[in-house]
């Protein structure tokens, strides 16, 4: 008999990608949706619609709300999966298999693929991307820092192909809003614990991580796309410093309320929907 597979998604303000998320896991024995309680849009109602298991909560942090949603969830296995991602059906095999198996890993890493500016991004910093999202229910907990935390299990780990789809950005004003909130996040948290901002930090970082994506991880094979993300990843890196910087400056209360990572704004209008990826020879 297969084990019991539970997906869960946390969202906020995200009609546009959540019901592209849950149709891809209607194989899950259960679907678990957190929504944060400001979400302005149909997210919820979107959710209950499909048939999940909806729970309005209170924003703490993106770890906070993951943790939540992991102990709402009733399966053996857990898919933590994000509301702007999608499980292609080749990976939704390899999971069944899974389940269906006498498996003693603990979890497994999943190769998440972007789709942005008109394409699936192979190269740079944006892949290869493995992701440790399927793990046993009892032995995984997410930890690290807000917003970008860490599933932590107790037990070996493997790898499945397949990719996890990601349709992370609408366009590149979309991309600027996100690195906007995730570095104010990131800044807060760096200030918290007594971190300082050094003229390093925002005169070297900046352009090593460009250098990173674009050079030495190959971004440039992705075209303007790849030029455009190793650079907002730069700039990325700069506003976090800055803002960093800034905090030291104003002195400002590190356990002031933090942005949830998804700013409220009107959907724009898709694009068509792009091929599933194929898996290279």
């Amino acid at each position: 008999m297969s084990a019991t597979l539970s997906a869960c998604v946390i969202a906020c303000n995200e009609e546009r990608d959540l019901p592209r998320c849950l149709a891809s896991l209607a194989f899950a024995d259960e679907v678990v949706v957190v929504v944060d309680e400001r979400s302005a849009d149909r997210t919820e109602a979107l959710a209950r619609e499909a048939g999940a298991r909806v729970f309005v909560h209170p924003y703490e942090g993106n770890i906070e709300q993951k943790n939540f949603a992991l102990d709402q969830a009733l399966g053996d296995w857990v898919l933590a999966v994000d509301a702007d991602e999608a499980v292609s059906e080749p990976l939704r095999e390899r999971v069944r298999r899974v389940l269906a198996a006498e498996d003693r890993r603990a979890g497994y890493e999943l190769d998440r693929l972007t789709w942005h500016l008109g394409r699936w991004i192979r190269h740079g910093d944006f892949h290869p991307d493995w992701q440790l999202r399927l793990f046993r229910r009892e032995a995984g907990r997410w930890g690290g820092t807000n917003p970008h935390g860490r599933m932590r299990v107790a037990g070996p780990v493997g790898r499945l192909e397949g990719a996890l789809e990601h349709y992370s950005y609408a366009d590149l004003a979309d991309q600027v809003a996100r690195i906007q909130d995730f570095s104010r996040i990131q800044a807060r948290a760096l200030h918290a614990d007594g971190r300082r901002a050094g003229v390093s930090d925002w005169l070297l970082r900046p352009p090593a991580r460009f250098l990173r994506g674009f050079v030495l991880k190959g971004g440039f094979r992705d075209g303007f796309p790849g030029f455009a993300i190793a650079a907002a990843s730069a700039f990325h890196v700069f506003l976090k410093y800055a803002t960093l910087w800034e905090l030291e400056r104003a002195g400002a209360d590190p356990g002031a309320a933090i942005p949830s990572g998804k700013v409220a704004r009107a959907a724009p209008p898709l694009a068509a929907e792009p091929e599933a990826p194929r898996r290279r020879p």
